[in-house]
């Protein structure tokens, strides 16, 4: 490759652009810095019973988040707080934020009078205590409950209740067991459609009828449970990573700042983008951040069978028009061969598009919903988005394929619909090391170029633009894409920086654990 490259002169003529004055340029131009540590994941029924007494606790327990009473006293204590603020605002008039702020000194103030009555036969409980107590009084009302202590910890991913044991992943250790987080299978029941009732879901009830329900919790940490299992069960999947965008990503390692740029560039020239990856990879969190790098200026629809993204949030800056659309789950019963009250992401797309908007996004497509999608894209949808499961980098075409042809389409329709719908398409790697003493790994491995002809075998024509490279596993840049010059359009990228730094500064190596 040769030394110099060249740059407008100002009498017409091309100049030496040498290569320490190109890294500058690239460093200068879009922040390029070293990642001390890249390898980090990328990317969160009002008690009925008797009312508090002290003869209520006969010994501290050792429960999860090591409260010092018996989960049936925080129960009578959240039903005695309850009929008091019930008391005090009946109509519900105060806001949101008001009576929560009431609920929490009331509580406060019930869990002092009946820690002074406890403390006439027994060890006082500390100030420390008694804090702890009332936190778990106010989450029981307004937050997880029994299960909040868990969702709290630093570095947790999921909680998964198998009946009444959970099991507790964290991104940056080995997975924990922890025991009897409920008392009964049916209070684990009326947690989970306590929960749902509190998000708003109040019509998915997890009952014989509705065996199986998905919903998000008040924090938005992500909850599915059934009762098709051999105990019933829940998994809570926390949402660590909800105000991020890419420059984070860059900073925890999941892309580089050469990647950063070159998407965030994709999304300026109004691009279709497809994230993809396995199960965990990070899809949500990465698109999340696309979708913070819309201008202000545009209209945004966002389709999600539950809300993840949040792009409609007021935050740091301002951001698109965004309308965010959620899809129902039914009530139980069925009409005519549907499920009745049953609002799918499918559904919503012809109401979403007459919303006039200028982009739609995808939270996740699973299943038919891929055709309207894809639809969306070819017919005037530019810079679209969405996310798909894949399990490897090879299988993204064989994966569309699938689902057009599942809703019904032609094989060959489904390529040509393709073709002319996705640009490109970006791939996350997941790597969990916790299991041998390392942590868990997100990072964008691929990125393809999906071009709108197909090939001889009637398949659309990809090209590699980053991949893995040697000993580096991360996106390494391979190819020019043939949109270069589009990127270039919007006055903030350089196809230069691509030649001359193809490794994209991602820093030091990818600090993984391997067995001895």
């Amino acid at each position: 490759m040769a030394d110099t490259h060249q740059r407008p002169a100002s009498n017409g003529q091309q100049a030496a652009l040498g290569r320490e004055e190109l890294a500058s340029l690239l460093a200068t131009r879009i922040g390029q810095r070293r990642i001390p540590t890249p390898a980090a994941g990328l990317n969160p029924h009002a008690a009925t019973g008797p009312a508090a007494d002290p003869s209520a606790v006969p010994r501290l327990t050792d429960l999860p988040g090591q409260l010092p009473v018996a989960w049936e006293v925080i129960e009578a204590l959240q039903a005695d707080v309850s009929a008091e603020l019930s008391k005090r605002d009946p109509e519900r008039a105060l806001v949101e934020a008001d009576r929560r702020a009431q609920a929490r000194a009331l509580a406060t103030a019930a869990v002092a009078d009946w820690a002074a009555k406890y403390a006439q036969g027994n060890t006082p409980l500390t100030a420390d205590e008694e804090a702890r107590v009332a936190t778990a009084v106010f989450d029981s009302m307004f937050r997880g409950g029994r299960l909040q202590s868990l969702l709290d910890e630093d570095g947790v991913e999921d909680v998964m209740v198998d009946g009444l044991t959970a099991y507790v992943e964290y991104f940056d250790r080995p997975r924990r067991r922890v025991e009897r987080v409920a008392d009964t299978y049916d209070e684990l029941i009326v947690w989970v459609n306590r929960m749902a009732g509190l998000s708003g879901h109040g019509e998915r009830a997890l009952t014989p009828a509705t065996p199986m329900v998905g919903f998000r919790m008040p924090d938005g940490s992500r909850v599915t449970a059934s009762l098709l299992t051999s105990r019933p069960s829940v998994v809570i999947r926390k949402h660590r990573i909800r105000d991020t965008g890419l420059a984070q990503l860059v900073q925890w390692g999941a892309v580089s700042p050469l990647l950063e740029r070159f998407l965030s560039t994709c999304v300026l020239a109004r691009l279709n983008i497809l994230v993809v990856g396995d199960m965990g990879a990070g899809k949500t969190t990465l698109l999340r951040s696309l979708g913070r790098e819309i201008p202000p200026a545009e209209r945004l629809v966002t389709l999600e069978s539950d809300r993840e993204l949040y792009l409609d949030e007021p935050g740091p800056h301002a951001g698109p028009v965004t309308f965010a659309f959620e899809a129902r789950q039914s009530n139980g019963e069925r009409h005519d061969g549907k499920a009745t009250g049953e609002v799918s992401i499918s559904d919503m797309f012809a109401t979403a598009l007459r919303y006039n908007a200028s982009r739609v996004i995808v939270g996740e497509v699973r299943s038919t919903e891929i055709v309207p999608m894809l639809q969306a894209m070819s017919a005037g949808g530019s810079g679209s988005m969405c996310t798909m499961h894949v399990r490897r980098p090879h299988a993204i075409v064989s994966r569309l394929v699938q689902l057009c042809t599942e809703a019904g389409m032609a094989t060959d329709a489904a390529y040509h619909l393709i073709a002319s719908s996705v640009d490109v398409v970006v791939y996350l790697t997941y790597l969990d090391e916790t299991g041998i003493g390392g942590r868990r790994h997100r990072f964008v491995s691929h990125v393809y170029e999906v071009h709108d002809v197909v090939g001889e075998a009637g398949r659309p024509t990809t090209t590699e633009l980053f991949a893995p490279a040697g000993s580096e596993p991360r996106a390494v840049f391979h190819n020019m894409p043939s949109f270069a010059a589009d990127l270039e359009l919007t006055g903030r990228f350089d196809r230069r920086w691509l030649t001359e730094n193809p490794h994209g500064a991602w820093g030091a190596p990818l600090q993984t654990v391997r067995p001895r």
